[in-house]
């Protein structure tokens, strides 16, 4: 029979696709096409055919989420538990690993031009389960109206599902999630919606020490009255903090927190070394991968003792203060100021006299910094997920390190910075991805580029 001459018609929002999987986006999300339409779908996996409602639709692409597996791939797996947040979790573990191996080097080959990238094995997650140190939950009301403390409904703005077990922290912070879930409904306090901008209850944030045995809970609300000594009375942790928000504001980083009962920071040993960790303060939420992350930077900066080092975006001091005792000095730079003060004290308590840290933003503290200290011999990197702007290249080009490491938590933008300094006359000689976020799409590596002097 002859091909059919009609011209191809896009799918619309609304419409029921059966699709079937042929691989992974960046993102997590299962890349299927329509005549060469590609169609992204939320939830599923390579080799599934499966149905899903279109939910956005672009002149290239579509979105979808998948509404029901027809014929389930034969690598997909039953979910240990419902967890909008570990949507990997239907895959086994080392086909999680080979994807993730796969996106750092097709990052590299097709946004940053490199032919065979030095991409080695993805480095796996010493606990493939229960390994989160920080967890984010968020309150709101089931079909019922009755409190629930949970995630998120995938793609939805007010829907939250309610956990029972979080099979990626530990026992002890479900037992927190538990309490705190069942002394705000016995109080009977409301739940703030975000439409309206009523409602008192909006998030719970707890911390773990995985190697003190340090918990903390911070709850989080709407101005409002909150019998706080009484909340902090039931639970079995080493400080509680209550946190008031106004508006929509990104509420677990704005507003007033004061310490309700125990201590306000937390503390937590990583590499031989104790860190304190004020409630804002930015630290991997895997402690035990990030270990392994932070030696692979170690390694990769190839430290003999007698090099300077500067540490860009360098939070609390944690790179930083690993890379010291191999180092002969360390310079870090990081814009949130408490993080900052927090990096000081962090030097202090573990008697590091080689490490200074200074407020300021990268873009304007770089050159101060070079003429203060001088030239690195090793700059690291650990940027946002946006990666570096062309004018922080600029800079980090400027101090003419003989090593970048740069550690990121995205392959999108990791390749075009690293095209942006090999264009600047560096090699792009290692490139090794560790999983600290298993269960979940999130990419985490570390990047060596020298400079070719020759």
């Amino acid at each position: 029979m002859a091909a059919s001459s009609s011209p191809f018609v896009r799918p619309q929002v609304g419409d029921e696709l059966e699709l079937t999987v042929d691989s992974i986006a960046h993102g997590g999300n299962g890349v299927a096409r329509l005549d060469g339409y590609v169609v992204f779908v939320r939830g599923a996996v390579p080799g599934d055919r499966v149905r899903a409602a279109v939910t956005k639709r672009k002149r290239a692409f579509a979105e979808a989420r998948m509404v029901e597996v027809l014929e389930p791939s034969p690598d997909r797996i039953e979910p240990r538990a419902a967890h909008p947040g570990a949507p990997w979790q239907v895959l086994p573990y080392e086909r999680q690993l080979a994807e993730k191996e796969h996106q750092v080097r097709d990052a590299l080959e097709r946004i940053g031009g490199f032919e065979a990238p030095p991409v080695a094995r993805c480095v796996p997650a010493e606990s493939p389960w229960r390994y989160r140190n920080k967890v984010e939950y968020s309150f709101g009301a089931d079909e019922a109206g009755e409190l629930v403390l949970g995630f998120h409904h995938p793609g939805s703005f007010s829907r939250i599902d309610d956990v029972a077990d979080d099979v990626l922290a530990s026992e002890r912070v479900d037992a927190v999630r538990e309490a705190v879930k069942a002394w705000c409904r016995a109080e009977g306090l409301s739940v703030y919606d975000r439409r309206t901008q009523a409602g008192l209850l909006r998030n719970l944030v707890v911390r773990e020490g995985r190697r003190t045995g340090q918990v903390q809970a911070r709850i989080v609300t709407s101005a409002g009255d909150l019998r706080a000594d009484a909340l902090a009375a039931t639970l079995d942790v080493d400080g509680v903090l209550w946190t008031t928000a106004a508006g929509v504001a990104e509420t677990t980083r704005d507003g007033t927190t004061r310490v309700v009962a125990g201590e306000g920071v937390l503390e937590e040993e990583l590499s031989g070394l104790r860190f304190r960790i004020s409630p804002e303060a930015f630290f991997q939420t895997n402690t035990e991968m990030a270990e392994r992350l932070y030696e692979t930077a170690a390694e990769l900066a190839d430290l003999r003792g007698t090099e300077r080092v500067f540490d860009l975006f360098c939070g609390i001091g944690t790179v930083a203060l690993v890379l010291s005792v191999r180092s002969r000095e360390v310079w870090g730079v990081e814009s949130v100021e408490q993080a900052v003060a927090d990096a000081i004290e962090n030097a202090r308590l573990n008697g590091v006299r080689n490490s200074s840290f200074f407020a300021g933003d990268v873009r304007t503290a770089m050159r101060p910094l070079l003429e203060r200290a001088g030239r690195p011999d090793v700059l690291v990197v650990d940027p946002p997920r946006a990666g570096l702007s062309a004018k922080i290249v600029r800079r980090v080009l400027e101090a003419e390190a003989k090593r970048i490491v740069y550690v990121s938590c995205n392959p999108t933008t990791l390749a075009p910075n690293a095209r942006q300094i090999a264009d600047a006359g560096y090699r792009l000689t290692a490139v090794r991805p560790v999983d600290m976020f298993p269960q979940t799409p999130h990419i985490e590596c570390v990047a060596l580029l020298e400079r070719d002097d020759g």
